[in-house]
């Protein structure tokens, strides 16, 4: 299983696998068509009140917390089954326009991803 996080601005690379955008609103300054996102699963993103929660100061031990109650839902447990199957047959590349995708949701999920 291979799994990696990338910001959506670095250009595409043969080694991304299966490009999956992880962010809720599409990047500004990015066209579709440069983007090569093969995955748009917006049902695993946090919630527009989590976003928010976390870029107004809040602590990412407590996000990562209730983010990973969120991805617990039916349909995000669904969405994350789906995206580790995909991750178990090749590589998959989290992309993020977020400017620190090590403490952001993505990093989140990736490790979410390696775990069976």
């Amino acid at each position: 299983m291979s799994v990696r996080v990338r910001r959506i601005y670095e250009t595409p690379e043969p080694e991304d696998g299966v490009r999956v955008l992880v962010d809720r609103l599409w990047p500004r300054g990015v066209s579709k068509e440069d983007a090569h996102v093969d995955e748009w699963p917006k049902g695993l993103t946090p919630s527009n009140e989590l976003r928010r929660w976390f870029h107004d100061g809040g602590s990412y031990e407590e996000f990562t917390s209730r983010y990973e109650a969120e991805l617990a839902a039916p349909e995000a447990a669904a969405l994350l089954d789906g995206l580790r199957r995909t991750a178990r047959t090749g590589r998959v590349t989290l992309l993020t326009s977020s400017r620190n995708p090590d403490g952001s949701h993505a990093s989140v999920l990736a490790r979410l991803l390696a775990t069976p």
